[in-house]
């Protein structure tokens, strides 16, 4: 059952991790929740989640969030599905693989895809670069990663799912920028209204709701289980 299911927190967050296949998403959010490093490679299937509940403070006031983690699969085939999950999703971790080129190349289509599927065209994304431990093996290094992410404008961090440097702070630098953007457009109805156009009012009314309901959370798990087998 999902955690979810018992709604005493303020905030239901729903993050999506994207990135190419491979480059560490399961392993990465098993480290977050779990604190636990999975060694063995399974590739997702279309797309699971996994889920957290931290407390988060901001200006005074303290938070309870429940964290939805949305681990998508990399593969091309199930593009379709997962981008079908992209408007509800509050914040991305856009990840790659330090010891993989081709992973580090593919994130400029990653953000067009963000662009086209996301609430918004610049919502709120953390660009991670997974495997910093395996330093013999990097063919990406600090500098090119972190000129990337100037040419977009994102936050970046480095990390490794293995060892769990950095996992938290790179959840915890998304959930700062959510929260930011969330109190931002709770006193300023305005800049709500710039944030998505005028056409997607209801997704931030949706966003900003202080609970969310047990039936909701169950229809997307229901969603889950017909579209694939994770």
């Amino acid at each position: 059952m999902s955690l979810a299911n018992n709604i005493d927190y303020d905030y239901l967050m729903k993050f999506l991790a994207l990135g190419d296949t491979g480059v560490g998403k399961t392993s990465f959010l098993y480290q977050y929740t779990d604190g636990k490093f999975h060694s063995q490679f399974i590739s997702t299937v279309g797309i699971d989640f996994r889920e957290k509940r931290v407390n988060y403070t901001s200006r005074g006031r303290n938070y309870r969030i429940h964290l939805q983690l949305w681990d998508t699969a990399g593969q091309e085939r199930f593009r379709s599905l997962t981008t079908a999950f992209y408007r509800d999703a509050m914040g991305f971790l856009l990840m790659f693989d330090l010891t993989n080129e081709r992973s580090f190349l593919e994130i400029t289509n990653w953000l067009e895809q963000l662009r086209m599927h996301a609430y918004s065209e610049n919502p709120d994304i953390v660009l991670c670069g997974n495997k910093c431990d395996l330093e013999a093996a990097r063919v990406i290094s600090i500098e090119q990663g972190q000129a990337l992410a100037n040419r977009y404008q994102l936050p970046y961090i480095e990390a490794s799912a293995c060892t769990g440097l950095n996992v938290k702070q790179a959840i915890e630098l998304l959930l700062g920028q959510v929260m930011e953007r969330m109190e931002n457009s709770m006193n300023n109805p305005e800049l709500a209204r710039l944030m998505l156009g005028g056409s997607h009012t209801s997704i931030i009314d949706r966003h900003l709701r202080m609970s969310i309901s047990a039936e909701e959370v169950k229809n997307n798990e229901d969603f889950i289980k017909n579209q694939c087998n994770c």
